[in-house]
């Protein structure tokens, strides 16, 4: 029997564009999503593209925990803006040239 997968769009919060750039980055479901975790998940997105965005990471956080995306406050938001902060510092390369990130996507170059 094949297993079903929940769509991305399912979690709260997650549409369309989530689902889409959560597809570019090799993560299919809902199910995947919730094992990555918001952390792994948003530093798969910034590999495969993405342009860092913190209420983009936090909407992710806050719908795998079932809340409404700006019920992040105070010194909650304050740790997950430090989070944002180390995954953006290690995974994105604002110097990553259109070719690059083409070689990457087709496998051409190593990682």
């Amino acid at each position: 029997m094949a297993e079903t997968r929940t769509p991305i769009s399912s979690i709260r919060n997650l549409g369309p564009a989530m689902e889409a750039s959560c597809a570019r980055a090799g993560i299919h479901s809902a199910e995947e999503l919730a094992d990555l975790g918001a952390d792994e998940t948003y530093r798969r997105l910034l590999q495969n593209g993405a342009r860092p965005h913190f209420i983009a990471y936090y909407v992710i956080e806050m719908g795998l925990q079932g809340r409404p995306w700006n019920d992040c406050k105070g010194v909650e938001k304050e740790r997950l803006r430090a989070r944002f902060d180390a995954i953006v510092a290690e995974a994105h390369d604002p110097g990553l040239s259109e070719l690059e990130k083409m070689l990457d996507k087709i496998g051409v170059r190593p990682r």
